[in-house]
């Protein structure tokens, strides 16, 4: 069997995960095996962590909409069951935009529905 050299593939593969983990901290920068180990974890985490964003907004949405919602006199709920029936399609990241940056048109909003 003859002899393969790998000398500058191998080189290339080790240097673009430790390129990848410039910024980590101790050996996770410097050591081929647990930059690998770090990498990987980091990729998953931030897979992951695009979908928790989403979730973690809407959550931020409703609790701005249910806290200015409150101020007159409707639940989260009722507020947003009683768009529902009057048929006004705003998302929940309009909504919220509306109550901190247009809190008089929030409030006309609101006063839609108590009729």
């Amino acid at each position: 069997m003859t002899r393969v050299k790998r000398g500058s593939v191998a080189r290339k593969r080790r240097k673009k995960i430790l390129e990848l983990n410039r910024g980590f901290r101790g050996s996770h920068s410097t050591l081929f095996r647990t930059a690998n180990q770090r990498s990987l974890k980091a990729l998953t985490s931030a897979w992951s962590d695009r979908r928790k964003k989403k979730r973690q907004y809407r959550r931020l949405w409703i609790r701005r909409i249910n806290a200015a919602s409150r101020t007159f006199g409707l639940s989260y709920s009722r507020f947003m069951h009683g768009l529902k029936r009057n048929n006004i399609g705003l998302n929940r990241k309009m909504l919220a935009q509306l109550s901190i940056l247009h809190p008089k048109g929030f409030a006309a909003l609101t006063a839609t529905l108590n009729k």
